[in-house]
């Protein structure tokens, strides 16, 4: 194996761990935080960082009109779609509850796909699919076959998956036509413009009145800085190496991921069934890329916002 994929990889389990502990900061931050004032310093803490990347790397490109409204449209979709979904949801459900749900995205995303651009679903597709939501009710369901997990809470988590979906079929495209660091840099800056009206209006006052919580404001800037930019940065390094069908096999662990680090700092406790759950939605990822058609190299740039 060659230097370079040895790096590649090891971008990708970077960006596997930032995210997977995405769910664990967040869980964090609402320890004194309200979830929109957890999500607009996110924004705009990475939104600086990334268009500060991209300036300085003279990567930052500038939007035609016809594709500025395909830029509001996407960050309609994510980031404040999704974070409204995936934040108010970890408010009633576990990170690892959460983490296996979102973890869908990848498989339910070529449903999308079909559809809008007529691409094929191999059976793959959909035998991943069925495995991983099959794994997705033993964490959500207990040994009753009842829910385990806040209904509301899950309602919203799925609300973040169709959100997400809704953004790759935007991202297909713009992406032809623009690299990921001006993607990001635009989705983050006008989701700081969607959430910052609603979040003076709802929670502002609030966040005035809440005193300075150290470790929550921590959490919130180690989201930023490592979640939001440095997770993006690292994964679009490792799909330049090695494509994106080897690359997310490495996202893929995310859940697992994220159930150690709930049980070891959240002290999030995990049964038999949840765990026989996140290892059937790993496998169920994994069927979902076996034997899949190498992607041309413009499809190799789209990125999906996962955290």
């Amino acid at each position: 194996m060659k230097n370079k994929d040895f790096l590649a990889i090891g971008a990708a389990l970077g960006a596997a761990f930032f995210w997977s502990f995405s769910f664990v900061w967040f869980k964090i931050a609402l320890l004194a935080y309200n979830p929109l004032t957890i999500v607009i310093f996110r924004l705009l803490i990475s939104a600086i960082l990334v268009t500060a990347i991209a300036l300085l790397t003279k990567r930052l490109q500038k939007p035609s009109p016809h594709d500025l409204r395909l830029f509001f449209l996407m960050a309609v979709f994510e980031p404040f779609i999704y974070f409204l979904g995936e934040s108010y949801g970890l408010k009633y459900v576990s990170p690892t509850v959460a983490a296996v749900i979102v973890s869908t995205i990848p498989l339910l995303a070529p449903i999308g796909a079909w559809y809008f651009y007529k691409e094929k679903v191999s059976w793959m597709n959909v035998a991943g699919l069925l495995f991983s939501f099959i794994g997705v009710g033993f964490v959500i369901l207990n040994g009753a076959f009842q829910i385990d997990a806040e209904p509301l809470g899950v309602g919203l988590e799925f609300i973040a998956v169709f959100a997400a979906i809704g953004y790759t079929i935007v991202l297909k495209n713009l992406a032809s036509r623009y690299n990921t660091l001006t993607i990001i840099a635009y989705q983050n800056i006008l989701g700081v413009l969607y959430f910052l009206p609603v979040w003076l209006f709802v929670d502002f006052q609030t966040f005035v009145q809440t005193p300075f919580h150290t470790q929550a404001f921590r959490a919130i800037i180690l989201l930023a800085v490592f979640s939001s930019t440095l997770a993006f940065v690292f994964f679009t390094q490792s799909i330049r190496q090695i494509g994106i069908t080897r690359t997310n096999i490495f996202i893929n662990l995310i859940p697992v991921f994220v159930a150690l680090f709930s049980f070891i700092i959240l002290n999030e406790v995990l049964g038999t069934q949840k765990v026989i759950g996140i290892i059937i939605v790993v496998i169920g990822l994994f069927l979902a890329q076996i034997k899949r058609k190498e992607k041309s190299a413009q499809e190799k740039n789209v990125v999906v916002h996962r955290k």
